[in-house]
């Protein structure tokens, strides 16, 4: 469609969805919502698809991951992320991130980790690998959250929630038709309102503008 359409298009694209556990990160909240976003529904575009981490808070990624790995969910991590969950991991569910491992929506029990240096880095794996669909930060810290809310293109973005919720249900539109990754003009969750254009009826009785 991307391709051959000679018309403007909305297009509902491929969820590549990140969520970044900063490093002033609470763990119980990301242990939860990395979890939800994971493993509540693998198929869908909403689920979670790289973790991405802090290297302060490398200690706290095998707890950050326990239930994952209590759920069969396969890892591809990072040297950084593959070293502390190392023996701490179920060894057949854990494998040596390659450059495959990122960029990919993995709509199965598989989660890619990757380790940034801060903030910064975080932005750009996820500007280089995002489709724009739905991405997450881990933070107690206001200004991280808020410059992580700001600087995100993506159609939703999440602080201290899973990202599960981009779904048009949950958002109030009731029954969803999809979800445009892209500018024009819907971005998001669609229903019926989105699909749908409009005129202006104007009536009067012998006004003129002056």
């Amino acid at each position: 469609m991307r391709d051959n359409a000679k018309v403007p298009v909305i297009e509902t694209g491929a969820g590549i969805v990140h969520t970044y556990f900063h490093a002033s990160g609470d763990l119980a909240i990301g242990k939860a919502v990395i979890d939800n976003a994971k493993t509540r529904r693998v198929s869908v575009c909403n689920a979670l698809d790289c973790l991405v981490i802090d290297p302060s808070r490398l200690q706290d990624l095998p707890e950050l991951v326990e239930t994952l790995g209590a759920k069969g969910v396969e890892l591809f991590a990072d040297e950084e992320a593959f070293s502390s969950l190392e023996n701490k991991y179920p060894a057949n569910l854990l494998h040596k991130a390659n450059a495959d491992s990122f960029g990919t929506e993995f709509l199965a029990m598989k989660m890619a980790v990757k380790t940034v240096t801060g903030l910064a880095e975080a932005l750009e794996h996820i500007a280089t690998y995002s489709s724009k669909h739905s991405e997450a930060i881990i933070a107690a810290d206001e200004e991280a959250v808020n410059t992580f809310l700001l600087s995100v293109d993506a159609a939703a973005v999440y602080a201290n929630t899973s990202t599960a919720f981009t779904d048009g249900a949950q958002f109030g539109l009731g029954a969803e038709i999809g979800i445009s990754t892209q500018k024009l003009h819907a971005r998001g969750p669609m229903a019926l309102a989105e699909l749908t254009s409009y005129k202006w009826i104007v009536k009067g009785n012998g006004q003129v503008r002056s």
